[in-house]
């Protein structure tokens, strides 16, 4: 069994950001100022993990040359592979 452990973590946020993240509470898609936040993370994190499959792609294009496929057919396959990923 795997057991989140969890560290506690002061931030500074602008005005903005704050009136930002009090409308996301208000809203009731976040029940806490922690899984609104807990929620971008993971958000980043998996853009950063789609922008590192993405550059893995090119560079295997790159030095794969020239394809026969449509661009259409790239796209769906990146995001089966995407899909599969998860």
């Amino acid at each position: 069994m795997h057991i989140d452990s969890r560290s506690s973590k002061s931030i500074t946020v602008t005005d903005k950001q704050n009136e930002w993240m009090q409308s996301q509470l208000k809203s009731g898609e976040y029940a806490s100022d922690s899984e609104l936040l807990r929620d971008l993370i993971r958000k980043e994190q998996r853009r950063n993990e789609d922008i590192n499959l993405i550059r893995e792609a090119l560079i295997v294009g790159e030095k794969s040359g020239y394809s026969d496929k449509s661009a259409e057919q790239i796209l769906q396959e990146f995001k089966e592979k995407r899909r599969i990923n998860v």
